[in-house]
């Protein structure tokens, strides 16, 4: 397993972070799997055997189960040098503050997390998504306060867009206090659009990028096809949304030719290509059974060929939406790999 330095902190993470939305499998989150406490301990064991080093939760995931099931798996007791994230923002009740980025909401569930999870601190807190109503100076105070009282190590965002996070840096930057060492994305073959703003602004602004959903929620794992659904979606579970199914289906013949001539599975052939863009340091896995984690940690492992990584690149290339004026300004020699900038002949 490879870690990778997270953004400008100097806290290293596997290139492959534990994602845990599938456990409890309450409420809403039942759509995604129903993953109980047995289960749940040996998928941990298996993560972390492998070298993983970072446990990714929410409080809304499966209304605080998903934490719950954290802390008794891992008996109160971090194993090894493993490292865990979560997140608030969403809501939680049906209080007028059961939801949102205020410094009591924060604070509060901040507070709820640590007891859930049965640890005194948590070493990435993520704000789940934008709140338009609560002042970014409010929010980013509270956050210092929860790294100044020692219970929250490093903060980060996800889900925000380019202005949202290049606002909040300034005021962070501003105000002295605890700055986004990195943020959670969605990003896959088929989602190319961060590559606009999000990367290049984790690149200029030292931001670790994690990427949930890497698989497009099961889509890029080779096992579906045109005209066929994933059991999420037949659970009705919407997220990430497929906005042209042609091209989607393009790039996982794409995929397959490649796990093929490698003996892997697509996944794994899509995996390893997040793993090569710029600014990516750890891909959010989950899975419903050991099987679908033992795949997806095989891709820490795999390497493409630069041909390989141009085909995908062909095939999944994003449509413009900005104008050449626009995307000049990405510096390529800053950035990475060319792709990532448009030229004029591409307009």
């Amino acid at each position: 397993m490879e870690y990778r330095t997270l953004g400008r902190s100097g806290l290293k993470v596997s290139t492959l972070t534990m994602g845990t939305m599938t456990f409890g499998g309450a409420g809403a989150f039942s759509a995604v799997g129903k993953t109980d406490l047995d289960e749940a301990r040996r998928m941990i064991d298996l993560c972390i055997d492998s070298g993983i080093n970072l446990i990714d939760t929410a409080n809304v995931y499966s209304n605080g189960l998903s934490e719950e099931i954290i802390g008794e798996a891992l008996g109160g007791k971090r194993k090894g040098d493993v490292l865990i994230a979560s997140k608030a923002r969403m809501r939680i009740g049906t209080g007028p503050n059961d939801e949102g980025l205020s410094r009591y909401h924060l604070i509060r569930e901040c507070e709820k997390s640590l007891k859930r999870l049965r640890t005194d601190v948590i070493d990435i807190y993520f704000l789940h998504e934008w709140d338009g109503t609560t002042p970014l100076e409010e929010t980013i105070a509270a956050l210092d306060t929860l790294v100044s009282q020692g219970k929250v190590r490093y903060v980060g965002c996800s889900n925000y867009s380019g202005w949202q996070v290049m606002k909040a840096l300034g005021i962070s930057d501003r105000q002295h206090q605890p700055r986004f060492v990195t943020q959670q994305i969605h990003y896959t073959l088929e989602a190319r659009e961060a590559e606009y703003e999000l990367l290049p602004i984790s690149v200029d602004q030292g931001l670790g990028v994690l990427v949930w959903s890497p698989l497009a929620g099961g889509l890029l794992s080779g096992k579906y096809h045109r005209d066929q659904a994933t059991s999420r979606q037949l659970s009705g579970w919407t997220e990430p949304p497929i906005r042209d199914g042609d091209r989607l289906w393009r790039i996982v013949d794409v995929l397959a030719y490649i796990g093929k001539n490698h003996g892997v599975s697509a996944a794994q052939v899509a995996l390893a290509w997040l793993l090569g863009r710029p600014a990516v340091s750890s891909l959010v896995i989950g899975g419903r059974t050991e099987a679908q984690f033992k795949d997806n940690i095989a891709a820490a492992s795999l390497v493409l060929t630069s041909d390989e990584r141009a085909r995908l690149d062909a095939v999944s290339r994003p449509p413009v939406l900005y104008p050449y004026w626009h995307q000049q300004f990405t510096a390529k020699d800053r950035f990475g790999p060319a792709d990532l900038v448009l030229d004029r002949e591409d307009i």
